[in-house]
C-alpha cells in the first residue's frame, strides 16, 4: 500500500526547501481551499525570496495554468519575481461556453458568489504572511477571460496592486470615468482585427482607463514597447500605454517583455 502523503506536509516541505534556498527552475503546483473549494495555481518562487515583486497570470477561458505558463513564461524573464499562475474553474462564457464547460474567470462583482476574488484574497493573504512578497510590488495581468478579470481585479481590489495588464480584454461595465477603480498605472494589449472582444469596446475601455487615471489625450511612443505601443502620461502619476497589433484574438509574441518592464517600471508609491 502506498503512504498517504497529506497536503500540509506537502506544504511545509516546500516551505522548508524554499527556505533552505533551493532554486526552483520551473513554478511548482500549489493548492488552497477557498470556501470549501480546491484551488490550485502553478508558482515560481525565487530562491531566498524577500519583499519579491507578485505578479498574477490569469489564462483566457478554456485555458490552463501550464498553457499560461509557457505562453507568458514570466517567470523566466524575471526569475527575481514570485510568479503565479492560478488555475480557472468550469465557468460560463459571455462570448463562448454559456454551459460552462471550460475553465474560466467570474466576470462581474457578485458572479459565481465571488470565488475568484476570493481566491486572490487568499493568494495575497498566503503569499504575503509567508514573508516572500513585497506588499508595494503586486501586479495583476492576463489574456481575454483573464485579461477581463484583471480589469475586475482592480475595480473590486485596486488597492491591493501597484499596475495591471490586461491584453484582449475589455471593462465588464459600460466605459465611464465614474468607477470605484483607483487610478493605477495600466498596459493594454489589443489586436485591431479581434474577432471576439471588438477593438472598438476595448478602444472604449482604453478611453475610460485614461480618464480614470488622469491621462493626457495625446499619446507619446514608448520604446520600451517597441513597434505599435503609445504612452500616455498622466497628471496622477498612473499613466496608460497602450500596445496595439494588426492581429486578432492571440496573445502578442513581444507581450511578456513588456509586462515586465512596465511593471518594473511602477511599484506603488
Amino acid at each position: 500500500m502506498r503512504p498517504i502523503v497529506s497536503l500540509q506536509s506537502v506544504f511545509w516541505s516546500f516551505l522548508v526547501f524554499a527556505a533552505a534556498g533551493t532554486s526552483f527552475s520551473e513554478p511548482v503546483r500549489r493548492e488552497w481551499i477557498v470556501a470549501g473549494i480546491t484551488r490550485e495555481a502553478l508558482v515560481h518562487t525565487p530562491a531566498n525570496a524577500r519583499n519579491a515583486p507578485l505578479v498574477l497570470v490569469f489564462h483566457g477561458h478554456g485555458g490552463t495554468m501550464r498553457n499560461a505558463a509557457r505562453t507568458f513564461n514570466l517567470h523566466t524573464l524575471w526569475p527575481e519575481a514570485v510568479i503565479v499562475y492560478p488555475q480557472g474553474l468550469k465557468t460560463p462564457g459571455r462570448l463562448t461556453d454559456p454551459q460552462g464547460q471550460k475553465s474560466g474567470w467570474q466576470h462581474a462583482a457578485g458572479d459565481q458568489d465571488d470565488r475568484d476574488l476570493a481566491w486572490v484574497d487568499a493568494l495575497l493573504t498566503t503569499l504575503t504572511a509567508e514573508g516572500k512578497v513585497d506588499p508595494k510590488r503586486v501586479y495583476a495581468t492576463g489574456h481575454s477571460n483573464g485579461g477581463a478579470f484583471t480589469y475586475l481585479l482592480w475595480a473590486e481590489r485596486g488597492e491591493a496592486f501597484a499596475a495591471f495588464a490586461p491584453s484582449a480584454a475589455a471593462l465588464g461595465r459600460p466605459a465611464s470615468g465614474s468607477t470605484r477603480r483607483p487610478p493605477r498605472p495600466l498596459l493594454h494589449i489589443a489586436g485591431q482585427a479581434d474577432p471576439l472582444v471588438k477593438f472598438t469596446w476595448q478602444q472604449g475601455t482604453i478611453a475610460a482607463a485614461r480618464l480614470t487615471n488622469g491621462c493626457n489625450e495625446i499619446g507619446q511612443p514608448w520604446p520600451e514597447g517597441g513597434t505599435g505601443a503609445t504612452l500616455y502620461p498622466s497628471r496622477l502619476g498612473a499613466p496608460v500605454v497602450t500596445l496595439i497589433h494588426p492581429g486578432g484574438h492571440t496573445f502578442l509574441n513581444e507581450a511578456p517583455r513588456a509586462i515586465v518592464r512596465f511593471f518594473q517600471d511602477h511599484p506603488r508609491p
